[in-house]
């Protein structure tokens, strides 16, 4: 892994402070002149000898002329703690497959982790199907897939199904968010699905899977709870953590974000909407909320109503991050901080890391001045001592 070619990194210069952390906004200028956006940079760290932080990345672009419409992916490496990037590089493992029904196979919203047990990166999300430009579902919606990078070879394994059985039952399922390596080695995996009847109107239920992974395979040893919620789209687009000895999950849903709690991280009790500790609604719908979380306190990253973004698309941006009340299942208005600003376009996918005791990352592509990306940095006050135990 080399950054010898890496990408110009323009400091915004400008830092937050707050009790508990301090706030870095940086943007990492990536090449131009392939077409699309960059979209979904997602980076994990990985253990280096020199102590130091070295951390790959997969990132695809969101292709013109269709919604939804994704490259495959390419791959970013730093060996200096994010300063410098390499340019992305196409990885051909991870590209498109051409099938002779005239389908276009490729793989979706990877999320990142380091399996410490098999010494392996796992990039975790899901197929999908094109017909053209446009999303094909008809012979079968899509599978959580996975990818495993080896840091010593550096190579990247062929993606795999996940296999949960009948695919009838489980005709569109899917993963997007952060998922766990429990102390055992085994895993778990928020997943989103519905049945072949269920697919035209995406009404997706929720669900976690245990997996085990003995370096090469994944494969599923315990299905959860199901979570449903009759709105259309139902809950997808889970994240996942654990704090203090309970697990979180995050849920999206068209209409208002969703929260639940498990005491095994399988069988979660019934979700409720987020809002804020005054009992107001927080804001957030139709988008991803992720997980920041440090021993000493969980965190919410997500997108809102009423920040004078209503000319923002769906108003994903600006990003903010506050405390959330793990008890009561609500966020602390009074903590809440931009984490990364508006600047007239959405950045609602997004991803955040945890990278080491001292920092976290946020990463969401951006449109402009150039093509590139947004990191800010959660440089911590003290400790995560979470850290290598969530992603």
């Amino acid at each position: 892994m080399t950054a010898a070619h890496g990408a110009e990194l323009r400091i915004d210069g400008s830092a937050r402070e707050t009790e508990k952390y301090t706030i870095i906004f940086d943007y990492v200028q990536q090449p131009v002149g392939a077409k699309g956006s960059w979209f979904q940079p997602r980076p994990t760290a990985i253990p280096a000898k020199d102590d130091g932080i070295h951390a790959i990345m997969t990132v695809q672009r969101a292709l013109p002329g269709a919604s939804d419409y994704f490259s495959g992916f390419s791959v970013s490496a730093t060996v200096d703690a994010g300063k410098t990037w390499s340019s992305p590089r196409q990885e051909p493992a991870l590209g498109w497959r051409q099938h002779e029904d005239g389908i276009t196979e490729g793989i979706c919203d990877f999320t990142l982790g380091y399996h410490a047990p098999t010494a392996k990166v796992l990039a975790i999300g899901h197929s999908t199907r094109y017909r053209g430009k446009q999303l094909a579902y008809k012979s079968h919606g899509r599978d959580v897939m996975v990818s495993a990078y080896d840091p010593h070879s550096k190579n990247w394994s062929l993606p795999q199904r996940l296999d949960l059985g009948n695919r009838d039952q489980y005709f569109l399922c899917g993963t997007h968010g952060q998922w766990l390596t429990e102390p055992d080695g085994s895993l778990l995996i928020p997943v989103y699905y519905t049945d072949r009847k269920g697919a035209g109107t995406f009404l997706l239920k929720g669900i976690v899977v245990r997996c085990a992974f003995d370096g090469k395979e994944l494969t599923m040893t315990k299905l959860g709870k199901e979570l449903v919620h009759p709105v259309r789209r139902g809950l997808y687009e889970k994240s996942l953590t654990v704090f203090r000895g309970r697990y979180y999950m995050t849920m999206r849903n068209d209409q208002k974000g969703y929260v639940a709690v498990s005491d095994d991280g399988l069988d979660f009790a019934a979700h409720k909407a987020w809002v804020f500790d005054d009992g107001t609604d927080l804001g957030s719908y139709n988008t991803q909320q992720k997980w920041v979380t440090h021993s000493d306190a969980l965190y919410l990253v997500y997108t809102r109503r009423g920040a004078d973004n209503d000319h923002i698309m769906r108003h994903r941006a600006p990003l903010f991050m506050a405390q959330v009340d793990p008890k009561r299942l609500c966020v602390l208005r009074r903590t809440e901080q931009i984490v990364v600003p508006e600047r007239g376009y959405a950045i609602g996918n997004f991803d955040a890391t945890t990278v080491n005791r001292q920092e976290t990352w946020i990463t969401v592509g951006g449109k402009k001045p150039t093509p590139g990306f947004h990191l800010t940095r959660i440089r911590w006050k003290q400790p995560n001592q979470l850290a290598g135990r969530v992603n």
